[in-house]
């Protein structure tokens, strides 16, 4: 099961007279991780380096640093840590004083894997969502077997046919959830549906 962070994280540190503070957000998508990211990039410093993972979709950028000094071992701390739905960006205030390749490494990996370890964590439940259409004399039920499943129902329609809707369950009640409905409404429940992440 993965998990994500309960709430944002930070953490700070000095090395060889640079300032390196790590930021990290929970974050459901592209948008919200780059929005962070941005934010951060307002602020003064030398460089912003940042990865981020939500599912399948990663991102990393070293920031003006030697090529994969920083970016790419921040996203390492992020899926080390076994976390989904994370940005994390590392800011550096330089002191003078070089790193070198592993060193910057070290550094850039470090305060982020330090900043996800103290962080709160949440499981992470898939979703998925179905469309649903039934006869009217279903309704009922089908409302009553969604909230047993720890479902939502959104979208919701009638017409001369019946009623239909979207339904949004955990990803491990589905089956559940889908068999139940056709039990109970005599196989004139139609679902179908995709996952959602």
């Amino acid at each position: 099961m993965s998990a994500t962070l309960a709430e944002p994280a930070s953490f700070a540190e000095s090395i060889q007279k640079s300032r390196f503070l790590a930021r990290a957000w929970p974050v459901e998508s592209t948008e919200s991780a780059l929005a962070h990211i941005a934010q951060c990039k307002r602020e003064e410093a030398s460089h912003h380096a940042f990865g981020y993972r939500i599912g399948q979709s990663y991102r990393f950028d070293d920031a003006s640093e030697p090529a994969g000094t920083a970016g790419r071992p921040i996203l390492q701390a992020i899926d080390g840590q076994g976390l989904d739905q994370v940005v994390v960006v590392v800011s550096r205030w330089f002191g003078g004083i070089k790193l070198g390749a592993g060193g910057l490494m070290r550094a850039y990996g470090g305060a982020a894997a330090e900043c996800l370890r103290r962080a709160q964590r949440r499981e992470l439940i898939l979703m998925q969502r179905l469309s649903i259409a039934l006869p009217f004399a279903f309704e009922s039920a089908l409302r009553l077997i969604v909230h047993d499943y720890a479902g939502h129902i959104s979208n919701e329609a009638y017409d001369e046919s019946g009623f239909s809707c979207s339904i949004e369950l955990p990803l491990a009640q589905v089956a559940l959830c889908t068999q139940r409905l056709r039990d109970s409404s005599r196989g004139q429940a139609l679902v179908s549906g995709a996952s959602i992440g």
